[in-house]
């Protein structure tokens, strides 16, 4: 049952996936969202670092809320400019993605006090119930965010700006 909880992260991956390999390879993105769209990841990484690297209890908790909540809203921000520079398929990509930012980052919060060993309620690990491979899981989409952080900035910042 554990898997259910790792389906928004797995659907969230595919569409930025497919975001970044045929939109934003097709019309390039300008410099903001070059420098924007890094952000936007590491606002995801701080919340993923802490749910691996901090220990569960409710100062980390209402912490984890709160960049949570400010990561769903900063990946917002540049919504007003797609609209001129995105064919309305990609803003309903956005969409999307906007609706399962907060769900992932609900999975990962759920998961927390799990990999830990804290029993929060028995219907969570009911649904969780395999710490280890939850923990692994988190660990796999960390390091895959990471290497997507440094992809978004080398390639946008570096490699593709050198081949216009």
């Amino acid at each position: 049952m554990w898997i259910i909880g790792c389906i928004p992260f797995l659907l969230q991956a595919a569409l930025i996936a497919f975001d970044e390999g045929y939109f934003h390879i097709r019309r390039g993105l300008p410099k903001w969202e070059r420098i924007g769209h890094p952000i936007d990841t590491a606002s995801v990484l701080v919340c993923l670092g802490m749910v691996l690297f901090a220990p569960f209890n409710i100062a980390n908790l209402v912490i984890y809320i709160l960049c949570s909540s400010f990561s769903s809203l900063l990946v917002t921000k540049d919504e007003w400019v797609h609209t001129l520079h995105c064919p309305a398929t990609e803003n309903w990509l956005h969409a999307i993605l906007f609706t399962l930012h907060p769900i992932t980052l609900v999975c990962a919060g759920i998961m927390w006090p799990i990999t830990q060993g804290i029993t929060v309620a028995s219907w969570i690990h009911y649904l969780f119930d395999n710490s280890l491979a939850i923990h692994w899981f988190l660990q796999l989409q960390f390091a895959a965010m990471s290497l997507f952080f440094l992809y978004q900035i080398v390639f946008w910042n570096v490699i593709w700006k050198e081949t216009q």
